[in-house]
């Protein structure tokens, strides 16, 4: 019998080429979009799932409320994770971690030079618990007593082959390896993890070194409950039976008795669940801060659904269409003995061997897909059957799903025909039938997907060019920022460069200060203004560092007051509009001279200017209140060079840039030169939407390639169906720009049909999407208009060149075959 299906579908696959191709095709390009996404979701929705005891396992993290506005941290305060030990019970393990800035490391190479590796990411300091926590294999070294001593460090084998390559583990035990100025030497070399998690630290300094340097000492602030630096983070593993409310409760205990709360301002500890970790934005990942958007994930599941949709749509049109073709089949079947059941195993074994088909060119087409989306796509997710197994059984139940979905409607339909009608040609599946408004039905249904699609990608896009070629209240273009490296900082040698910048003859104006006016960096502190009958705290006022240039070389307009002069460190300082109306002043003017308080603990600090409000972060985030202090108020506030390019096509910025590098290497020799374009950082603000419009644009692509498709399918049909009512009509006078525009009236009604759906559905959805900018540009009309013209044209177009075809058919030839 299964031989026989497979014949009889083979046979029929081969009499309707078309028909196939196109159910292939449109089934195939869904199939791909849902494999692509899976992988997508299926890499972030296992992130640390390979511990056996990870629901017992959580991080510690500090809520913050400051007035009722929460702030998140995932750090702890220094002393917390040494309290715990003789203050909570209930706990198995418990784990500290600091996350280190990526240090230069030395390897000391014998009878040469040490060779150097420049900023090396996820090196940390660790415990020896924390290799307990989890369950690392131990290559060489032992577990137990590796990061006990002071100047320890422990390997990942990865990380060993990098620094001593060819050497084997046990004789790696023992090397000396330089962490800038820290000598440790190495005590244990362990197997990287190699599932997906946000463990990816490969160099573990033992915790012990940070308290036998007094400068890490300090940094690390071991002795400080006030200080929380979100690089220390703490991890426990409760006792089996143990309830994480109970260990929370005693964790914030410890907090109450050894950091008096500030009036306006509470703090607690919470247990973070390990596998929430990497969907939490509030505190962001462990070792870097990168965390899962799920809602990003189930849009995308979405859209992937959309397209597999469109795809059955088009099957279960095209096979009904064709249905009063295998009519005869039918009844000639159930003639001859065959049961309802029979003939529904028969165009299910159709239907499942088409979707076979579209599953292989699936595969083959997914890992295109993964190369075009190689720019946001997570490094790590690819297709490789033999070794992903369940992908295999993804694919396997997905055709199943498939083939039911597309194949079972038709098979009931086909199936239910009765012989006597059938052989009497008496079965109607032409106009005013049932499967006629069924089809009908889901060509809206795909009309109004690919309209949607159309919507929201003109509205996404015209959102980020908003945000990108807005008014941000400073100049972007022209301006490059260099910054100082960090851990080799030499202030007399950046004044030096201050002046040396000056003088390139391509720089207009040269200031030294610390980030951009708008970047992803921020440092805020915490003011309070008393003016004469309540004082006025404000939590999280933003700072920015610069010198008497700074507001100048950003056109940034002073309201009111003066700029800021050498001599105002410590003392005097410029607020923005905002700031100066969340203290009571309508007039700039009114707050120039007035002096805060208690300015960033107990200094006293004066009003010198208000400068004129503007974006410190990307559109989602409304204008903060802003000061800006002269780049010495505070160490490293000044570690950056802003460089204003002289404007105009005779100005050769290359030549500048080249100028200034070469005075870089003067003061700087083992430090590259890196810049960077303001405008380009502001882009770059907005490059998760840009992803966005990429993605959105492609399923825009798609879902009108298949509902196309489906049409042009569905058009070729429609006018062989309809040969010699066209041929009467020409034979009566009817011209082929009548014909044309019969055979085109119902896809006029059936794309505004979808157009009237899809408005009401768009309008909700962007409204909601648009709400997360602070300032946003107006859902315009013309995007709905140019979605619904869009779609119109592209769907006339489709089917134009077969209802033109079928309107200049010879008459002749349609009439006589009777």
């Amino acid at each position: 019998m299964i031989k026989n299906y497979l014949k009889i579908a083979f046979r029929n696959f081969w009499r309707h080429k078309v028909f196939t191709l196109i159910n292939i095709t449109g089934l195939s390009v869904g199939i791909a979009a849902c494999l692509v996404i899976y992988l997508l979701v299926q890499h972030d929705f296992t992130f640390d799932k390979f511990e056996k005891d990870g629901k017992r396992i959580y991080r510690v993290v500090t809520n913050f409320n400051f007035e009722g506005s929460p702030a998140y941290n995932p750090g702890v305060s220094g002393p917390l994770p040494w309290a715990v030990k003789d203050h909570v019970t209930g706990l198995e393990v418990f784990a500290s971690v600091f996350h280190m800035t990526p240090p230069n490391v030395f390897i000391q190479k014998a009878g040469g030079a040490a060779v150097k590796f420049k900023q090396q990411p996820d090196v940390a300091f660790a415990d020896g618990s924390y290799f307990q926590l989890l369950q690392y294999k131990w290559l060489a070294g032992s577990p137990k007593t590796a990061l006990n001593e002071p100047d320890h460090v422990v390997l990942t084998s990865d990380q060993a082959a990098v620094y001593f390559p060819g050497i084997p583990y046990e004789h790696v035990i023992g090397k000396t390896v330089t962490y800038d100025t820290i000598k440790t030497s190495v005590s244990g070399i362990v197997a990287p993890i190699r599932d997906n998690t946000d463990f990816t630290f490969h160099d573990f300094i033992s915790y012990q070194t940070a308290f036998a340097h007094i400068s890490w000492r300090m940094q690390l602030q071991l002795h400080n409950w006030g200080g929380h630096n979100q690089m220390r983070q703490f991890f426990v593993k409760l006792s089996p039976g143990v309830s994480a409310a109970r260990v929370q409760d005693q964790l914030n205990a410890i907090l109450k008795k050894n950091d008096k709360q500030k009036p306006g301002r509470t703090q607690t500890l919470a247990l973070q669940p390990l596998n929430k970790i990497h969907f939490d934005a509030n505190y962001g990942g462990i070792s870097n801060w990168e965390t899962a958007n799920v809602t990003t994930l189930y849009y995308l599941l979405g859209i992937a659904l959309f397209l597999l949709l469109c795809g059955c749509i088009n099957f279960i049109n095209l096979t009904t269409a064709q249905s009063t073709q295998r009519a005869r089949e039918i009844g000639v079947r159930k003639t001859m003995g065959s049961t309802r059941l029979q003939l529904i195993g028969q165009f299910l074994a159709e239907t499942w061997l088409t979707t076979l088909l579209a599953v292989i060119a699936a595969a083959a087409l997914t890992p295109v897909i993964l190369n075009l989306f190689s720019g946001f796509i997570p490094q790590g997710i690819k297709l490789d059957l033999f070794a992903q197994p369940g992908i295999i059984l993804f694919l396997l139940g997905l055709s199943i799903v498939v083939s039911l979905l597309s194949g079972f409607y038709p098979a009931v339909i086909l199936s239910g025909y009765k012989p006597v009608e059938v052989l009497k040609n008496k079965v109607v599946g032409g106009k005013g039938s049932r499967n006629e408004w069924m089809r009908k039905s889901l060509i809206v249904t795909q009309f109004v997907i690919a309209q949607f699609f159309i919507i929201a990608t003109v509205m996404v896009s015209k959102q980020i060019y908003y945000a990108v070629n807005k008014d941000l209240g400073f100049k972007k273009e022209g301006i490059l920022t260099v910054a100082s490296p960090f851990k080799n900082i030499n202030p007399k040698g950046n004044l030096v460069l201050l002046n040396q910048f000056r003088v390139v003859p391509q720089v207009e104006m040269v200031s030294m200060g610390n980030d951009a006016p708008s970047s992803e960096n921020a440092n805020s502190t915490e003011a309070h203004y008393f003016n004469g009958k309540k004082e006025i705290t404000t939590e999280g006022l933003d700072e920015k560092f610069g010198d008497e240039n700074y507001i100048k070389l950003y056109h940034i307009r002073l309201l009111a007051g003066r700029n800021l002069q050498p001599g105002d460190a410590g003392k005097a300082f410029l607020i923005n509009n905002t700031y100066a109306r969340i203290l009571g002043f309508r007039n700039p003017q009114d707050a120039v001279g007035k002096n805060i308080d208690k300015f960033d603990g107990d200094t006293r600090m004066q009003i010198i200017g208000v400068v004129s409000d503007f974006h410190q972060e990307s559109l989602h985030a409304p204008i903060a209140p802003l000061a800006i202090l002269s780049n010495t108020d505070k160490k490293n506030s000044g570690n950056i060079f802003h460089i204003a390019l002289k404007p105009g096509p005779g100005s050769n910025w290359h030549a500048a840039i080249a100028a200034m590098q070469q005075y870089w290497k003067h003061v700087y020799p083992a430090d590259d030169f890196e810049y960077h374009f303001v405008d380009e950082t502001v882009a770059n603000l907005y490059s998760k939407e840009e992803n966005t419009v990429t993605l959105l644009k492609w399923a825009t692509g798609l879902s009108i390639l298949i509902s196309c498709l489906g049409l042009l399918g569905l058009a070729i049909f429609t006018t062989s169906q309809r040969t010699k009512e066209i041929g009467v009509r020409k034979v009566l006078g009817a011209t082929v720009t009548q014909i044309v525009a019969l055979l085109s009236r119902e896809i006029v009604l059936l794309v505004m049909l979808a157009f009237i759906i899809v408005v009401p559905i768009g309008w909700l959805a962007l409204n909601k999407w648009m709400e997360t900018f602070a300032d946003r540009t107006a859902i315009s009309w013309w995007i709905f208009a140019g979605g619904g013209v869009l779609m119109l044209a592209t769907s006339i177009l489709t089917s134009a060149f077969q209802t033109i075809k079928a309107a200049r058919a010879n008459p002749v030839n349609s009439l006589r075959s009777e």
